[in-house]
């Protein structure tokens, strides 16, 4: 058996809600093929203990995931995977995402910071996947 493990990164100056963050952060990682199903997420315990966030928000994070169907709680056991985002199994391993990582180490070699990156990767994502477009 492989155990994957989700380690959550809290940015608090991001304006986004705490419990936000956690629940994007494990759609990402259930897209990337990261996380499948019968994978258990962390228990709240060893999120605050990595995060020094309050054990409600990440039980609000799970809750809402739960309410998505994305996992599933088992009582005494934790919170497991029920079902992937991804268009495939270890779609982080695909050659876009080696062409995306060429581009990124590019941009920033030409002097491009974070928000500058995210910015061009927007746009170009708004271009070609309109608002309301799945």
């Amino acid at each position: 058996m492989i155990v994957r493990v989700v380690e959550y990164r809290i940015d608090r100056r991001s304006g986004v809600a705490t419990y936000v963050q956690i629940v994007q952060q494990t759609k990402r990682a259930l897209r990337l093929g990261l996380l499948e199903p019968g994978d258990r997420l962390p228990t709240a315990r060893e999120v605050v203990e990595a995060t020094a966030i309050n054990p409600n928000t990440v039980l609000k994070a799970y809750r809402e995931l739960e309410r998505e169907g994305l996992v599933e709680a088992r009582r005494g056991l934790g919170t497991f995977v029920r079902r992937t985002l991804g268009a495939g199994a270890h779609t982080a391993d695909t050659p876009l995402r080696a062409e995306l990582d060429d581009w990124a180490r590019r941009a920033r070699s030409a002097g491009l910071g974070r928000e500058d990156v995210d910015a061009f990767f927007t746009a170009v994502l708004d271009e070609h996947f309109p608002k309301g477009d799945p």
